[in-house]
């Protein structure tokens, strides 16, 4: 039993040790310069006037944009593993009837994913990842920028073609988010 205790304080003080170890990094900073195991933290507060929950109209669709802040979130990029503070977009797009055409913020669908990557401050633009809809179709970067404290603008130009071979026929493949520049969204 008294192994047990040792060898558990051992794999704490080891932990703790490790975990002092780790870098913290303003946003924006350049990846090369991430080391291993890093954590880019939202130091001045640039990721928190973007939160909350937007609404704007495309094309007869109603898209609804759930923005919230996700700290210490594992990031996996060109073969570095670090942590970031980052904004988590959750959506949900309704024709004009009001049928929903693709929700991620009820229903937790892991394939697609929409998060901020970069913000430039002297600019009010985040910089996302979109992982695309099923297959990855769609994928690319998504720009908003900040218009006053109640709107801000949306720039969407995707990549085209799936991101895998793997996609099924019966695969919805669909981008159901405006693929446009300037579209004005409205904080509710």
């Amino acid at each position: 039993m008294k192994t047990f205790n040792k060898n558990y304080i051992a794999i704490c003080i080891l932990s703790f040790i490790v975990s002092c170890k780790s870098q913290i990094l303003p946003l924006n900073t350049i990846l090369r310069n991430i080391p291993e195991g890093s954590y880019v933290k939202d130091l001045n507060h640039e990721l928190d006037p973007y939160i909350g929950i937007y609404k704007s109209n495309f094309e007869g669709n109603e898209i609804t944009l759930y923005i919230t802040k996700q700290e210490n979130k594992l990031e996996k990029s060109t073969g570095k593993t670090y942590y970031l503070d980052a904004l988590s977009v959750k959506y949900i797009v309704k024709n004009s009837s009001g049928v929903i055409l693709q929700d991620t913020q009820n229903y937790n669908v892991p394939n697609i994913e929409l998060y901020s990557i970069a913000t430039r401050p002297y600019e009010n633009k985040v910089i996302f990842y979109y992982s695309g809809t099923n297959c990855g179709i769609g994928w690319g970067r998504i720009v908003l920028k900040k218009f006053n404290n109640n709107q801000m603008l949306w720039d969407y130009q995707p990549n085209s073609g799936a991101l895998g071979n793997d996609c099924p026929a019966n695969a919805d493949k669909t981008v159901y988010l405006p693929e446009t520049d300037n579209l004005l969204f409205t904080k509710q």
